[in-house]
């Protein structure tokens, strides 16, 4: 493993360059012609050869779908990708609604497929494959996406256009609300710092003055701007929240679902005992944190923590508070933290960091959305392409690595297993980017002196905070706030605010002094108003197999190596819990949750030993 080629600093790129997609703003254009043109032939072409459907029609049919929805896919990433860098670029705000627009419209002419293929029973499917043996290498696929929906179908083409036009409008609805969360709620304004400086609180300010400023005073006034701010834009967010509430549960009971958390949960291969078991393990275990946050209380020298205080990070001695990290030494931490790994890991790593694919720095106030994702080029077996907004604090190095995860992943599923396959249920597609994360802090740990160890995984077990009790409680307030806009037609934003803080007191520690206020954190999330409902609880759930399979890492490197590499490869091929058991015997459980607990409880034991360690003597 040694022998992996190390990062030239002078080959880092910090910006897209995304013109391997499209030369040109023209190109694309034409190339979103095309496609209109190319749905409407694919529907002509085969609707009526779909009254007597053969398997080699089938065949045709699915491999013509297949390039078309690359096309679709590299168009929709292009679009999507320009418009978040910033959010109030026109052309590529019209771009991505027309592309939306042409998903939809597919949809609708090809929804003579959808309602063909969801109709067949077991002895039609066996004889569909049994007359073109080149069906074979899609039954997967066929059992994913058509032959597992049977009860959960639409049942005639009226209804499955009906169904395209409501997730059309799903889809303008989390644009929209992108769009205001970039624009107006995360710009909460300006406040006067202690030193008599004017600061303007957005997104990333939020983020670096909460983990970076030891003036008490001046978190404080940071925190408390962006907190009622948010409580003013409550009203205008439930409003937009009720209606894609609306329209979720509307889709989901169309399919016969009893509303869009059934559909979620049917969806992801998860069932309703498995999510209640986790929730239950992480409130009735909530305890396991007190340790930590004392720690937290006495390295500050506080009274009592308050929301402020639990960001920033502990590199001990004030001066050292503020500890920028550059993005050239973040990358080369990342490199080093995947020494152990299979060499695939730095091949792919080197692409994706020298070769334009991840674009780096913030930049709030020409439009530049917040936050960080990864959207995988599989259609062209490229590298992922990376959104980040990094500042040079602990949790952005963390964010870098969690993104490259997903990049490392896609990358291996397009390389690896056909187009089709190039996908995975949320939770296990997270798990790459939380085992990353694992690997960093370790690797920290071991090699750094042991104030800098001491502040890094500080920072990691309140990410572990994060993971186990605010990401389960965000879909328990989706569940929740759903139930309340069905029950009353439309949410206000001091009912969703109440319901939050109903909900994280369930969650939260007692020993940290929230405000009496109801909060309205619930306004900035994006994934709240994501088309793919219910989504935070995933991050649960992949910490826990993460943990689970570092456990196996640590034990036994060369074997789970090999494992990994196949079970990132392997995408969709088969259902998401079986490709778990079959690589590394993990099943999603009571059990798992409460051993994810365990290792918190050991990680928290880890950083009061590197305190002693720290401490003069």
């Amino acid at each position: 493993m040694g022998q992996n080629k190390e990062l030239n600093p002078e080959e880092l790129t910090t910006e897209w360059n995304d013109s391997y997609l499209f030369n040109s703003t023209g190109d694309a254009l034409e190339k979103l012609e095309t496609l209109k043109k190319g749905s409407k032939e694919i529907n002509q072409t085969f609707r009526q050869e779909f009254e007597k459907l053969s398997g080699s029609v089938l065949l045709d049919y699915l491999e013509t779908e297949k390039e078309f929805s690359k096309s679709i896919d590299v168009l929709y990433i292009y679009a999507y990708t320009q418009l978040t860098k910033n959010v109030n670029e026109q052309f590529f705000n019209s771009l991505l609604a027309e592309s939306q627009d042409l998903v939809t419209e597919h949809k609708k002419s090809s929804a003579f497929a959808a309602v063909k293929l969801t109709s067949l029973n077991k002895e039609e499917w066996d004889q569909l494959f049994s007359e073109d043996p080149g069906l074979e290498p899609y039954r997967a696929y066929l059992e994913a996406n058509y032959m597992r929906f049977m009860e959960h179908r639409p049942v005639n083409e009226a209804q499955a256009v009906r169904l395209a036009e409501i997730e059309n409008k799903r889809m303008k609805l989390e644009t929209e609300a992108l769009s205001r969360i970039t624009n107006e709620v995360t710009m909460a304004g300006g406040i006067t710092l202690e030193n008599g400086e004017e600061f303007q609180v957005n997104s990333q300010s939020y983020n670096t003055l909460l983990s970076t400023d030891q003036s008490r005073e001046n978190r404080k006034r940071c925190y408390d701007k962006r907190f009622y701010h948010l409580i003013d834009e409550s009203s205008s967010m439930a409003s937009l929240y009720s209606e894609k509430s609306r329209l979720d549960d509307l889709a989901a009971r169309e399919l016969k679902y009893a509303d869009s958390y059934e559909s979620s949960l049917y969806n992801f291969y998860l069932t309703k005992k498995q999510v209640d078991d986790m929730n239950a393990v992480f409130k009735e275990r909530k305890d396991v944190f007190e340790e930590y946050n004392e720690f937290r209380r006495t390295k500050l020298g506080l009274e009592k923590l308050r929301p402020y205080d639990l960001m920033l990070q502990l590199t001990g001695q004030p001066a050292k508070s503020s500890k920028s990290y550059t993005y050239t030494d973040a990358v080369q931490e990342v490199q080093k933290s995947y020494s152990g790994m299979d060499p695939l890991f730095n091949e792919i790593f080197l692409k994706m960091v020298t070769g334009d694919f991840i674009d780096v720095y913030p930049d709030p106030e020409n439009g530049k959305q917040p936050g960080g994702y990864c959207y995988g080029l599989c259609a062209l077996k490229s590298p992922a392409l990376i959104f980040m907004n990094y500042n040079g604090i602990i949790s952005d190095q963390k964010t870098l690595t969690h993104e490259l995860g997903h990049g490392i992943n896609d990358y291996l599923m397009g390389n690896s297993v056909d187009y089709l396959y190039c996908s995975g249920q949320i939770y296990e597609m997270e798990v790459p980017s939380t085992f990353n994360e694992e690997l960093f802090v370790d690797y920290i740990i071991e090699n750094s002196d042991k104030e800098t160890a001491v502040a890094v995984l500080a920072q990691h077990i309140g990410e572990y905070q994060n993971y186990f009790t605010r990401q389960p409680m965000i879909t328990e307030f989706e569940y929740k706030a759903h139930q309340l806009c069905a029950e009353k037609g439309k949410a206000s934003g001091a009912e969703l605010n109440a319901l939050w803080t109903a909900l994280s007191k369930e969650y939260r520690s007692e020993s940290i002094e929230y405000y009496a206020e109801d909060s309205a954190e619930w306004t900035y999330i994006n994934h709240i108003f994501l088309t793919n409902n219910y989504y935070t609880f995933n991050y649960a759930i992949s910490k826990a197999i993460t943990l689970a399979l570092f456990k196996q890492y640590k034990e036994k490197p060369e074997t789970f190596n090999k494992n990994y590499i196949v079970y990132l490869s392997a995408g969709s091929t088969m259902p998401p819990e079986e490709k778990l058991k079959k690589y590394f015997g993990i099943e999603i459980n009571r059990q798992l949750f409460e051993d994810a607990v365990d290792i918190v409880k050991l990680r928290i034991r880890e950083l009061s030993m590197l305190e002693k360690q720290t401490e003069p003597k």
